[in-house]
């Protein structure tokens, strides 16, 4: 079941819709609230990447290397490869004994613009370290070599490092392992498809860790603590995760394709968005509809998510000449 969740508007006239599906379930796995349909199947991609970080700190490679709370918050990150990024990702790396030859997540350009200008100007090409996803593969690396593992191909389906985040998702979602539908993410390690209420029915146990058994519960508040703690480090500059962890009693963390996570540590509450189209700006503006709707972003803090509210719709001669804005209301279950 598909439900509209918004609509871009040229004129006076609904021009474009956007569908897609909302689960708000609570830490003992109550669906509270939803849009379209809880089950949807959808590939979490870099929403994951707290639970897993997860597997780095279990498998004890992130206290045996020293990492930091700061580098903590970048094994969860999706950044911007601005420098901050880029020094952290080779300090986890050497911290290990390694350096960013060891990367396989691909390449591109700094997702944050004058980062990427300031290496064209300078003449330096950019490389894996630069990629969104560094900071994770840092993270798997960091373990498979704590481990005693292979390194050439710890990004693989068939790796030991993918074996145990596949089952950690499974467990900290309650959701059978072998369910979990795997294709290969943009950075090339496996990614996970799972119905979205069980989804956030993770985030919400990480949100409340004491629901989770020990150690585990400390490993999550760990996680949650230092992606809070260091918002920066796990988007950037001007992103909306930032935003939200910086104002905020959440943890969050966008993912690829429409999707997007939220953990209310105040209430042992999970979030799962996807819109089904893909678009990253309309899912940020369903997130912080959300939000408002849940009273966690009222009239004493909007202001500080202005920017992703609504956006204009502008033709080539940067004339205003529509909008997009979220319209739905959440469905107490």
């Amino acid at each position: 079941m598909m439900e509209i969740l918004a609509y871009s508007y040229r004129g006076d006239l609904r021009d474009l819709i956007y569908t897609g599906h909302i689960a708000v379930v609570d830490a003992e796995g109550k669906l509270l609230y939803a849009c379209g349909d809880p089950e949807k199947v959808a590939f979490a991609r870099s929403s994951a990447k707290p639970m897993q970080a997860m597997c780095a700190v279990e498998s004890g490679a992130v206290d045996a290397y020293g990492l930091t709370e700061e580098e903590l918050a970048l094994l969860c990150a999706s950044h911007n490869g601005e420098e901050m990024h880029v020094n952290a990702v080779r300090s986890v790396l050497a911290k290990a004994g390694l350096d960013e030859s060891f990367l396989q997540c691909g390449r591109h350009a700094p997702l944050y613009a004058p980062a990427a200008q300031a290496l064209e100007q300078a003449g330096i090409p950019y490389s894996e370290i630069h990629c969104n996803c560094s900071g994770k593969h840092s993270g798997m690396l960091i373990t498979a070599k704590y481990l005693g593992e292979s390194l050439e191909d710890y990004y693989t389906r068939g790796h030991n490092v993918q074996k145990r985040i596949t089952r950690m998702i499974g467990d900290l979602c309650d959701y059978d392992p072998e369910k979990i539908v795997l294709g290969t993410d943009g950075c090339g390690v496996p990614v996970h498809a799972l119905p979205l209420c069980r989804m956030a029915y993770g985030v919400a146990r990480m949100a409340r860790p004491e629901t989770l058994p020990e150690p585990r519960a400390a490993y999550a508040r760990r996680i949650t603590t230092a992606m809070r703690n260091h918002p920066l480090m796990t988007s950037g500059t001007g992103r909306i995760d930032e935003a939200l962890m910086t104002h905020l009693p959440v943890f969050a963390k966008s993912g690829a394709a429409g999707y997007y996570i939220v953990g209310l540590v105040d209430r042992g509450i999970g979030i799962a968005v996807k819109i089904d189209d893909g678009s990253g700006d309309v899912r940020n503006m369903v997130v912080v509809e959300v939000l408002r709707q849940l009273g966690v972003i009222n009239d004493s803090n909007m202001h500080y998510f202005d920017a992703w509210r609504r956006s204009e719709v502008r033709n080539h001669k940067e004339e205003l000449v529509g909008y997009t804005q979220p319209e739905f209301q959440l469905h107490k279950q």
